[in-house]
């Protein structure tokens, strides 16, 4: 048996506290460090938003934050879209992915560094997914979708390699242009976007082939 729609909501509703509650610390955590240091906080705020993983998170805690809700607020029914919410979907998983192969091992977060890591790169993207899996509607998605899809990346890249340029600094290790030049990280970013490009076929597969079981069924 399936989940009633309030049991549904109810967990939305803790997987979307445990998203922001993980924002919100790793926020905290950037701005004292900011404060402690007498550096802009409007500086840490954009170095903040500067990470694939916090856009991410932001997004996959919105939708769950909408999925929650019973009301008809602003931005509900774009972000509810299936679409929409599989694009962020892919976009997790990549998060998850890429910090366990690429990441995890350049550093040892401690106290509430550790915890705010493992809730915004390992427990988020999972459930995430899980709620993609069970709550998501299938059987809409089309190849054409990727190619919407990835234009999220794709801008991200630009964005932060614009900003890396004018500020001399970078959020990941293999994006640093000034440690391993453009043409390494422009190799880098295609084997990630590649990466993208492969987790969003992988959903688009599973979402035809769980609407063709739901027809059936």
């Amino acid at each position: 048996m399936g989940l009633s729609e309030a049991r549904q909501r109810m967990l939305c509703r803790l997987a979307a506290i445990l998203g922001w509650t993980g924002l919100a610390i790793q926020l905290d955590l950037v701005l004292f460090a900011r404060w402690t240091s007498g550096a802009s906080l409007v500086g840490g705020l954009v170095a903040y938003f500067s990470f694939f993983t916090i856009l991410s998170n932001t997004l996959a805690a919105t939708v769950l934050t909408f999925a929650a809700g019973t009301r008809n607020a602003t931005g509900k029914g774009f972000f509810l879209q299936p679409w929409v919410s599989s694009g962020i979907a892919v976009s997790i998983i990549v998060v998850g992915v890429a910090y366990s192969l690429l990441l995890r091992q350049l550093w040892q977060p401690q106290g509430l560094q550790w915890l705010a890591n493992e809730v915004l790169h390992d427990i988020m993207p999972v459930l995430f997914t899980l709620y993609w899996w069970f709550c998501v509607p299938k059987g809409s998605l089309r190849l054409s979708h990727i190619g919407l899809w990835v234009l999220y990346p794709a801008l991200y890249f630009a964005y932060i390699l614009l900003r890396g340029d004018l500020l001399g600094t970078y959020p990941y290790p293999f994006v640093d242009v000034e440690t391993l030049g453009y043409a390494q990280v422009f190799v880098n970013a295609c084997g990630i976007l590649a990466g993208f490009v492969l987790v969003a076929l992988v959903v688009v597969g599973l979402d035809r082939w769980r609407g063709r079981t739901t027809l059936l069924l």
